[in-house]
């Protein structure tokens, strides 16, 4: 499954090479630029962000010459249904929702939100919502990015087995940038110190406890004493 700025789709690579379309508009206009994607396990659905940003700069995808912090339409979190494939938009609190996860029950959805990248009035979080079949409910904020007067962004952010959330975190710089950790309550209770921007984390390694993150130019990787809540 993958989310492709250029062509504004998100799509599935198939074991043969193929490339299968599962969506590429709402309500008749393009997306902005899907930019991260989950699948619940229960029924197969794909959930998705489209914070837009393939179409705001051509370094990641092609610019769209219209001037609008919204290339072509509000910023939200969609759902693609996997028996119809029907395509529904489930929030749109954050102002450009980005990385996302389930937590370890796949009760809640913990939503990044790079905002302030754009708009003055947006706030360096991390947002939750209530997961209650097709819909997302009481969205609030779960984790606020601010830290010692210095906030980033949370850009990929994966769950683990004890529910706590492990985000990636940077554009502060020494000291912040790295891999935040925080409890199932929003507290933070750790840090992974990297000499880079942090965008995205996942766990991988036969036992879903090595974490890998990726940096501005480099690949790092370490053991954890915990594991992935999910396969990803």
């Amino acid at each position: 499954m993958a989310c492709e700025h250029l062509t504004h789709r998100v799509v599935r690579y198939e074991h043969d090479g193929s490339v299968t379309m599962l969506a590429e508009s709402f309500n008749g206009k393009p997306f902005n630029a899907p930019n991260d994607v989950v699948v619940h396990p229960n029924d197969g659905a794909i959930w998705f962000t489209d914070p837009g940003y393939g179409s705001l700069l051509n370094y990641e995808g092609h610019r769209a010459h219209n001037g609008s912090v919204q290339p072509f339409q509000k910023e939200a979190i969609y759902r693609i249904d996997a028996q119809t494939a029907q395509v529904e938009k489930v929030a749109e609190e954050p102002f450009k929702p980005n990385g996302l996860c389930f937590s370890n029950d796949y009760k809640k959805l913990y939503v990044a939100d790079t905002g302030t990248s754009h708009y003055p009035e947006a706030k360096n979080i991390i947002w939750v919502y209530d997961v209650e079949g097709r819909k997302l409910k009481k969205a609030r904020t779960f984790a606020d990015m601010d830290l010692n007067g210095k906030s980033g962004f949370s850009d990929g952010i994966r769950c683990d087995e004890d529910g706590n959330v492990w985000s990636s975190a940077g554009w502060v710089g020494d000291g912040y940038d790295g891999v935040h950790v925080f409890a199932p309550n929003g507290d933070r209770i750790g840090q992974i110190r990297l000499p880079e921007i942090c965008s995205n984390v996942c766990f991988g390694g036969s036992k879903r406890n090595r974490l890998f993150m990726t940096g501005s130019q480099s690949l790092y990787a370490v053991y954890v004493e915990t594991r992935g809540a999910h396969i990803t």
